[in-house]
């Protein structure tokens, strides 16, 4: 997901934190410089809509997505 609001790292770590925290995220792969966050997450659990819910919530803005 491409992800805009970001001001330093540590707001893209907290992200990585709050997804990796999250029921049924597999893992998270968070880039401050690239404005990207890649998760690897069971869809039974959860779905990249309450994940993109999640990062809305922290006040930052998901603006494109790409399933692999």
């Amino acid at each position: 997901m491409k992800v805009e609001g970001w001001r330093c790292a540590a707001c893209s770590a907290s992200v990585g934190s709050l997804l990796e925290a999250h029921p049924g995220v597999r893992g998270v792969d968070v880039s401050f410089d690239k404005g990207r966050v890649r998760a690897l997450f069971d869809p039974v659990t959860t779905s990249e809509d309450r994940l993109v819910e999640l990062i809305e919530k922290r006040g930052f803005r998901v603006v494109a997505r790409t399933s692999a």
